[in-house]
C-alpha cells in the first residue's frame, strides 16, 4: 500500500500546484527527491559507544540502517584524526521518504516544546530545505528509558524545485508547519473558541 502522503500528493497536491504555479505539464511540478537525516557526534571521539546508540536510534526513527560518517581530515585542536567515525546518516527515498516526512510533520514537530512553526528562511536557493532538531525524543519510536544522551539531528529535504518559492509552495501543500501557518491556525482556533464561548 502506498503511503497516504504520496497518494495525497499525486491526487490533490499536483493539480493544486499546476494551477498555482501555472504549469501545463504535471511532470514539471516540483516533487520530493530525497530526505537526508544526519546526526553529528563530536563526543564520539572520546566515547565510541555513543555512536552505536546514535545509529541504533537513527535506524528506529527512519526505518533504515544508517551509515557511519567519518572525518575527512585531521584537526589537532579537536583531537580528531582522518577517517575517525564522528556521526551517522540516512538517505531516504521513495515510500520510506514519504512515511518519514508524514511522521515528522504530524507526530514529531508538534511534540517539540514551545513549537511556534518552522522558519521559511532555511531554503538554500536551490529548492532544498534544512531543519534542525535539538533532541531525538520527539520521535515516539525512541524509548525514553534507553536514551543515554540527548542528540540533535539535521534533516535536509531535497526537492527538484527550481526556486525556493516553488519548494515552499510544495512543502506548504504537503503540510509542513511553517510559522505563518501555525499562527494562522492558532488564531482561527482561538476565534472559534471565543465564538463557541460567547
Amino acid at each position: 500500500m502506498a503511503p497516504r502522503l504520496k497518494e495525497r500528493y499525486q491526487k490533490e497536491i499536483v493539480p493544486m500546484l499546476m494551477k498555482e504555479l501555472h504549469y501545463a505539464n504535471p511532470m514539471a511540478v516540483p516533487r520530493l527527491r530525497k530526505i537526508v537525516v544526519n546526526m553529528g557526534l563530536g563526543e564520539a571521539i572520546q566515547n565510541a559507544k555513543l555512536l552505536d546508540n546514535a545509529s541504533q536510534e537513527l535506524g528506529l526513527i527512519t526505518g533504515q540502517r544508517p551509515i557511519i560518517t567519518r572525518a575527512r581530515k585531521s584537526i589537532a585542536n579537536f583531537k580528531l584524526r582522518k577517517n575517525m567515525p564522528i556521526g551517522a546518516m540516512v538517505t531516504l527515498r521513495g515510500d520510506r521518504m514519504y512515511e518519514f516526512i508524514d511522521r515528522l510533520m504530524n507526530v514529531a514537530l508538534p511534540r517539540v516544546r514551545d513549537f511556534r512553526g518552522l522558519s521559511t528562511r532555511s531554503f538554500d536557493g536551490r529548492g532544498s530545505y534544512t531543519l534542525g532538531l535539538r533532541d531525538q525524543l520527539v520521535f515516539p519510536e525512541v524509548d525514553y528509558a534507553k536514551v543515554d544522551k540527548i542528540k540533535g539531528m539535521n534533516i535536509s529535504i531535497v526537492t527538484d524545485a527550481r526556486t525556493d518559492a516553488e519548494a515552499l509552495a510544495l512543502l506548504r501543500h504537503l503540510g509542513m508547519p511553517f510559522r505563518a501557518e501555525v499562527q494562522r491556525r492558532q488564531a482561527a482556533a482561538a476565534a472559534a473558541e471565543e465564538k463557541a464561548g460567547g
